[in-house]
């Protein structure tokens, strides 16, 4: 008896977590699972089973779940395609052995990424005001500028959230990529050099395709965090997204359908639609970046 005590103490000790995770995750996530394939309207209102009128409903009559998409995959394309190249430069230049003050510069990047959502949504809502923010009367108006409408005007409207994302999220992940580079061994590119190979060659042959499990890291990661963007998109242009929308994420139609209408069923399908287009996009960009960096 007291020899089987002692084989069950150790599953008895980690029972406490996967308890919690089955109570707090799985099951939740189950359950929205079943939900969205119900039409709920309210929290204590019966749920009817519609099979998947829900999703079918989304992509087919709903203009503002397809606005939202829109919005999204412009908000992810516009600040991949800035953050990526500007943190491995930041990177490269960081991992220069005879730069001073390396550390200071570490920290000084880190510091937006741990910085609250809310806190950058208020901040650059008074960086992008246009009577009396920082950009316009500080950075165009000695230029001859008038004053641009940044969270007044459509067309502006997710390219200042696209700059937040920036500012936001370029430094850890340029701290992904300096772990990546710290950890390529020195004499390959000596080697390299010895050959005759330049600086880009050297970067393209040997640093790149190295790069690549921390390139398939940081992607995958830009892409469930741009798609998942909400507390800075909110806090900035409000719940409703802006002027015509401009700004509405898919996080922020499944909020207010799920938290502001109480459609609990329809929230649901709009939460797992999100998360299929992220699978999917996920898959696409590891396989393009094995392509990409194939030697």
């Amino acid at each position: 008896m007291l020899g089987r005590g002692r084989k069950l103490a150790p599953y008895l000790f980690i029972s406490p977590f996967f308890i919690g995770y089955a109570v707090f995750f799985l099951l939740p996530v189950v359950q929205s699972l079943r939900l969205s394939f119900y039409k709920q309207d309210g929290i204590n209102s019966e749920a009817t089973f519609v099979g998947f009128a829900n999703y079918v409903r989304l992509f087919t009559r709903d203009d503002l779940f397809i606005t939202s998409l829109i919005n999204t995959t412009y908000y992810a394309l516009g600040s991949i395609l800035i953050i990526l190249p500007l943190a491995l430069s930041l990177a490269l230049l960081l991992s220069r052995p005879k730069l001073r003050f390396r550390e200071f510069f570490r920290l000084f990047f880190f510091t937006p990424n741990i910085t609250s959502g809310v806190v950058v949504g208020i901040i650059f809502g008074l960086v992008f005001e246009q009577d009396y923010g920082l950009i316009n009367n500080l950075l165009l108006k000695p230029l001859g500028v008038e004053g641009v409408r940044w969270l007044r005007d459509p067309n502006w409207v997710m390219p200042s959230i696209i700059l937040l994302g920036v500012w936001k999220f370029t430094g850890i992940n340029a701290l992904y990529f300096l772990v990546g580079l710290q950890n390529i061994p020195s004499e390959l590119k000596e080697a390299a050099r010895i050959d005759g190979a330049n600086s880009w060659q050297v970067f393209r042959n040997i640093t790149l395709p190295l790069l690549r499990p921390v390139l398939a890291f940081v992607l995958t990661f830009a892409i469930i965090g741009s798609y998942n963007l909400f507390a800075e998109a909110v806090t900035l242009v409000g719940e409703t997204g802006g002027p015509r929308n401009a700004g509405l994420t898919m996080t922020m139609y499944l909020f207010n359908r799920g938290f502001r209408e109480l459609k609990m069923g329809y929230a649901s399908a709009i939460g797992y639609s999100l998360a299929i287009i992220i699978v999917v996009l996920t898959i696409i960009q590891l396989r393009l970046t094995r392509a990409l960096t194939r030697d």
